[in-house]
C-alpha cells in the first residue's frame, strides 16, 4: 500500500514556475514508476510525466516537452514536477499516482494509487 501526498500547488502569474512535490508512505516506494496527471475543469485527466522506479528514465507528454521535468528521491520517498514557463492552459489539479507496471504508462488505469491533487492556477 502507498500513500501519496501532493504539494506545492497555487496561484502563479503566466512565466512563473512552481515545483510540485508528492510525498509517499510506504517502504516499497522505489519499486514503483511514478506519474504526474492532471485534470483541468471539464476535461478528462491526462498524462503529463512519468518517472522510473530508478530516476533514469523519463517520459513526457508532447504539451509539455521541455518545460516540465519530472525527478524523484527514493532516500525521502517523494517525486518531484518542476513546472517551468507556466502557461494559462497549465491550470488544473495536478495528481501524482504510483503504478507496479515495469515500463512508465500513459494511461490512468495502469496506475494503482492517487494522491488528492493539488491546484495550479496560471494567471494571464
Amino acid at each position: 500500500q502507498v500513500q501519496l501526498v501532493e504539494s506545492g500547488g497555487g496561484l502563479v502569474q503566466a512565466g512563473g514556475s512552481l515545483r510540485l512535490s508528492c510525498a509517499a508512505s510506504g517502504r516499497t516506494f522505489n519499486t514503483y514508476v511514478m506519474g504526474w496527471f492532471r485534470q483541468a475543469p471539464g476535461k478528462d485527466r491526462e498524462f503529463v510525466a512519468g518517472i522510473s522506479w530508478s530516476g533514469d528514465s523519463t517520459y513526457y507528454a508532447d504539451s509539455v516537452k521541455g518545460r516540465f521535468t519530472c525527478s524523484r528521491d527514493n532516500v525521502k520517498n517523494a517525486a518531484y514536477l518542476q513546472i517551468d514557463n507556466l502557461k494559462p492552459e497549465d491550470t488544473a489539479v495536478y495528481y501524482c499516482a504510483a503504478s507496479r507496471w515495469v515500463a512508465i504508462m500513459t494511461t490512468t488505469t495502469r496506475y494503482d494509487y492517487w494522491g488528492k491533487g493539488t491546484l495550479v492556477t496560471v494567471s494571464s
